[in-house]
């Protein structure tokens, strides 16, 4: 199965408001709160699609009581770490036109007993688990190299892994020769301390990022779709246009769903493509609603993949 880690797990609240505004008033259509965090968010995505997915994740006050609520009503099967200090709550304000502004607190300060934890819960899973997906920030308290242990381990016991991540855990976690690599345009752009433009600029970066340790790289670069860096080379997945309503999330249903085509022995290629697709799927959806198998399907006929000569 496909096991998710998601340390620093969330509360997500969206407010859906009529427009935004600099210095003017905006008022509310609705606001919902649902259980987030890159790894959770993923999970859903994969058992939708009828994957087999594991969500492992801490917990802790009030906000953790409610995340594990929704996560129960979602049907998603799920591990905790329970954690003295309250989990982050994050704020997404989106308006119909597709503007978004993404809110995030930190997260819980964790003692080194509670990081112990987690990594002996997801030790724990790698005898049953194909893929490990290590996802999103880091709270307070966890060092910089917990990434890369995670990614070692797993490496001992012939897991693949996937590493999405930012700052210092990502530098670290590429050292550890992760099977793939899945960052944003601006995480990119931090690792490499460059701004990226242009196509050029993309496809070298999803190079260089590769040369660095990972098995293989997938540079999101968001409307325009991903370029992926592979041991056979570089391959680019253009999405259609489409009407974006909410683009938070997209990231994060990228990568499930190019891992749960992995899984199911797409090519890396094909792989890009579904990824493409449900990424885009998820755009066209308000709030953080991910897109159905079908809605997936639908756009995945219309990206285009092309390998870079």
């Amino acid at each position: 199965m496909i096991v998710t880690l998601t340390i620093n797990p969330t509360i997500d609240r969206v407010i859906s408001v009529d427009r935004l505004a600099f210095e003017d008033r905006a008022y509310i259509n609705s606001t919902r709160e649902s259980a987030g965090g890159r790894g959770i968010n993923a999970s859903c995505v994969i058992h939708s699609f009828g994957g087999k997915t594991l969500a492992l994740l801490i917990c802790g006050g009030d906000a953790g009581k409610r995340l594990h609520e929704h996560l129960q009503c979602d049907g998603l099967e799920f591990q905790v770490v329970p954690v003295e200090k309250e989990i982050r709550t994050n704020l997404t304000i989106t308006d119909k036109h597709g503007l978004t502004v993404n809110l995030n607190e930190a997260g819980p300060t964790l003692s080194k007993a509670e990081v112990a934890r987690v990594e002996k819960l997801v030790e724990g899973t790698l005898d049953r688990a194909a893929w490990l997906m290590i996802c999103g920030s880091m709270p307070p308290g966890v060092p910089p190299a917990f990434y890369g242990r995670l990614v070692a381990a797993a490496r001992k016991k012939k897991v693949k892994t996937l590493l999405h991540a930012d700052g210092a855990a990502l530098v670290e976690g590429i050292e550890a020769k992760p099977t793939v690599v899945m960052p944003n345009q601006k995480e990119a752009e931090r690792l490499l301390g460059r701004t990226l433009l242009t196509r050029t600029h993309y496809l070298e970066a999803a190079e260089r990022i590769r040369s660095m340790g990972a098995e293989s790289v997938v540079l999101s670069i968001g409307s325009r779709g991903a370029v992926g860096a592979f041991a056979d080379g570089l391959t680019e997945a253009l999405p259609p246009r489409v009407e974006v309503l909410c683009p938070i999330g997209a990231g994060d249903a990228l990568s499930a769903a190019y891992t749960w085509a992995t899984q199911r022995k797409s090519t890396p290629q094909d792989a890009l493509r579904w990824g493409v697709a449900a990424g885009t799927a998820k755009a066209k959806l308000p709030g953080m609603n991910f897109a159905s198998l079908a809605q997936t399907q639908e756009i995945y006929r219309q990206v285009e993949v092309r390998r870079v000569e």
